[in-house]
């Protein structure tokens, strides 16, 4: 069921065409469900302030989590000829969606600044948003692998969207909006009775016997919201290097998973990353044109991986020299 959609005999031509082991999917929701039970129930069971060595510590090991699964796709597939491709395919994707990611996280974190949410409720409500942001994952990659199999020229509009994104964040430069001004917030209070106080980590609390939302559950809806739209961008991009869904849905899933951690590590940060927006902004010019050409021309997967590493290697270099001349 979860292998119903494939892809074409040409897509097989420019990315690997692998069939999944019965156990794959299963032995793939299997971890990423225990490692939100362990999460949730061990290290964060009651809600404390995560710590900076703390939330580096999950940051590495999320990272090895993420980047050592590349040897798991190797290991699955190397039997069916696809061993290495697979693995690049899957470390390029994983690369693309953590580093699209971090402007993410910085979104999150004006969200908490805006509705002042204690600093111990932040990751339960983290939680709860990653869990959502991997069922519409997968809903997106299920359908942008239906979509991008059947109508292959819509890959050039996917293509330019990109590079019209691209371009947008550079322009836009560091503006930001009022999320109590957003329109999601104002049909959330149309429809959702709400109270301004919080109750601890509960989404839902009762007074006078009537049950109101807590502002934990607005700004829930408002992390969920920003996956979504952030989805719009990273889903194609990743989709521009793989086209199996086991392959894009695990990089996916891997890089959102560390993106908790890595909210608390580079929340007050941002102006440490000042050419992050600008590496970002590559990024996705670079896989627009990939898709864009991609329907003429193949840019290798290697070659990609390539780029990928040097922009990214480019991008954080250039914000820490930058940041150290600050600070001299």
């Amino acid at each position: 069921m979860l292998n119903m959609l494939i892809t074409t005999a040409e897509d097989s031509k420019k990315f690997v065409d692998v069939v999944i082991p019965w156990w794959g999917w299963e032995m793939l929701i299997a971890v990423f469900v225990g490692a939100l039970l362990i999460d949730l129930l061990l290290r964060h069971k009651t809600a404390h302030v995560v710590e900076p060595k703390e939330a580096l510590q999950q940051t590495a090991l999320w990272l090895a989590l993420g980047l050592g699964f590349t040897g798991v796709i190797y290991a699955m597939f190397n039997g069916q000829g696809e061993g290495t491709s697979s693995a690049i395919e899957y470390l390029s994707g994983y690369l693309i969606e953590y580093s699209l990611s971090i402007d993410n996280v910085f979104v999150w974190a004006m969200i908490f600044v805006h509705f002042k949410v204690p600093n111990q409720y932040q990751h339960r409500t983290l939680f709860w948003g990653i869990f959502g942001a991997l069922v519409m994952r997968f809903i997106f990659i299920a359908l942008g692998v239906q979509v991008i199999t059947r109508f292959e020229p819509l890959l050039v509009v996917f293509g330019v969207f990109l590079i019209y994104t691209g371009i947008k964040i550079v322009r836009s430069g560091d503006e930001e909006s009022d999320p109590s001004e957003m329109r999601t917030m104002k049909i959330f209070r149309k429809f959702v009775p709400s109270v301004e106080h919080y109750d601890g980590q509960k989404m839902f609390t009762r007074v006078n016997g009537r049950r109101f939302a807590t502002p934990l559950l607005a700004v829930l809806v408002l992390v969920e919201v920003s996956d979504v739209v952030f989805a719009v961008d990273s889903v194609p991009a990743v989709l521009a290097v793989s086209r199996e869904q086991f392959i894009v849905f695990a990089s996916n899933a891997f890089a959102i998973l560390g993106l908790r951690s890595l909210y608390f590590v580079l929340a007050g940060m941002r102006e440490r990353f000042k050419y992050m927006p600008l590496t970002i902004s590559s990024l996705l010019i670079f896989v627009g044109i990939k898709m864009s050409v991609g329907i003429w021309y193949h840019i290798p997967t290697v070659a990609s991986l390539g780029v990928i590493i040097g922009l990214l290697a480019i991008g954080v270099g250039a914000s820490v020299r930058h940041d150290r001349r600050n600070r001299a």
